[in-house]
């Protein structure tokens, strides 16, 4: 991967990364903040989730009836959104018109209106939002899941957030916390594409460095306790399947642990996508495919960990077939990790592992957008360093890494058990 990027800090604290790549006349201009679900205290949770939905309500200088259509008429696709520790908007344009992303993004993180009935109508949207994903049984068994692994740390709420917040968070909430967090030195511009470093730069500085520093914004820092013991949790409702969700609480990607994880994840359930645009891999030579969906338990297996600024879960989740029972693929998930934890995986079973792994984190990162997008979504948990040392630090990893971290992480007392049952099916059926 190559490290020549422009790294500057402007004078008002944005930090702002560079890359040219001059394949193909496009430029992919990316503002992140470093703020999300992780800064939602109770009583607020989802405002950050809000808050990407004003800035589509627009400006004094661009309303929003002339937004999607100047993007759009310039030929070029943009979109935002929000997770647990940031928000990032994106504008990817041919680049003779980079222009509008420029002027656009540094207006709007000033200069939102936050109109009153804009903010009731997309309470409405964002109600309804909400209410749709809880007909998904999946979006319903994470919920819980994740509010039992998570008792302080406000990773116990999902992105969305809780209904009763989004029926009574008022306009002057919404306006403040878009006045303390997207502000310059809590944010993060990241530009790849076919430019010259120092014109873009200078344009750069013509368009945000007058835009002024806020004050530092504040931080909940609420460790989560070690858990204690396995939780369970069940979810009923309308469907006709049986779903299982197991998490188990692993470190922050920072952690030196986090790079065997990902090669333990590649090994039980294929390699996670960490790229929120990049392709996948078949999942098809893993363990617990093998096991579970060759082996009759499930229809499908899938796992994943994610990039985090402090220690979240490793997910596997499961579609129990209609004649097994979710007792039944836990019981052969927990045989799999037990034969991880027992000895250490073959040679050859790692380098596999692996090599999906790096190949993943490479198809991620071919596109121009794909690139700014790294050099952004690296900075919001560590460093683009970090993203830059991933492949080697993939390929170092030992069978007993493995072994070792299945160990650590991997015991029933570090788990949450998430069920899906459908409704009028009982846990002594299962």
């Amino acid at each position: 991967m190559s490290e020549d990027i422009t790294r500057i800090t402007l004078s008002n604290g944005l930090l702002v990364l560079l890359k040219e790549i001059h394949t193909a006349p496009i430029i992919s201009h990316w503002i992140w903040y470093r703020v999300g679900s992780r800064d939602e205290p109770c009583g607020k949770t989802g405002i950050s989730h809000w808050i990407e939905h004003m800035l589509f309500k627009g400006t004094p200088r661009y309303p929003a009836a002339v937004l999607d259509k100047a993007i759009s008429r310039e030929g070029g696709v943009w979109n935002a959104m929000t997770y647990l520790d940031w928000t990032a908007c994106f504008e990817t344009l041919p680049a003779e018109k980079i222009e509008l992303a420029l002027s656009l993004e540094a207006d709007r993180m000033v200069n939102c209106v936050f109109d009153p009935q804009e903010v009731e109508a997309e309470r409405t949207v964002i109600i309804s939002e909400r209410q749709g994903n809880e007909n998904e049984p999946l979006f319903r068994l994470g919920e819980e899941v994740q509010a039992a692994a998570f008792r302080v740390h406000p990773y116990h709420h999902e992105v969305i957030g809780d209904l009763v917040d989004l029926q009574t968070l008022t306009r002057e909430d919404l306006y403040q916390h878009y006045r303390t967090y997207y502000v310059p030195n809590n944010a993060v511009l990241s530009i790849a594409g076919d430019f010259d470093t120092e014109e873009m730069l200078q344009r750069v500085r013509e368009h945000y460095e007058g835009i002024p520093r806020g004050g530092d914004p504040p931080r909940l820092n609420r460790i989560e306790p070690p858990q204690q013991g396995e939780r369970r949790v069940t979810v009923e409702g309308p469907d006709d399947t049986t779903y299982l969700l197991l998490a188990h609480h692993v470190p922050q990607c920072t952690h030196p642990d986090f790079i065997p994880l990902l090669i333990l994840d590649s090994l039980l359930t294929g390699p996670s996508n960490l790229n929120l645009f990049g392709g996948g891999i078949s999942n098809k030579t893993s363990r617990l495919y093998r096991a579970l969906v060759e082996g009759d338990l499930a229809v499908s297996v899938y796992g994943g960990v994610g990039a985090t600024v402090d220690p979240f879960l490793h997910m596997i989740t499961c579609i129990v077939r209609p004649e097994r029972s979710a007792e039944q693929v836990l019981q052969r998930i927990e045989e799999e990790i037990r034969r991880l934890q027992d000895a250490p995986p073959p040679l050859e079973e790692i380098q596999r592992a692996g090599k999906q792994a790096r190949a993943l984190f490479a198809y991620g990162s071919e596109t121009i957008s794909n690139q700014a997008f790294w050099m952004g979504f690296s900075e919001m948990f560590a460093t683009y360093e970090w993203y830059l040392g991933i492949l080697e630090k993939l390929a170092q990893v030992t069978p007993e890494d493995v072994q070792r971290v299945a160990q650590q992480y991997f015991l029933p007392r570090n788990r949450v058990v998430g069920v899906y049952l459908p409704q009028k099916v009982s846990l002594s059926q299962n």
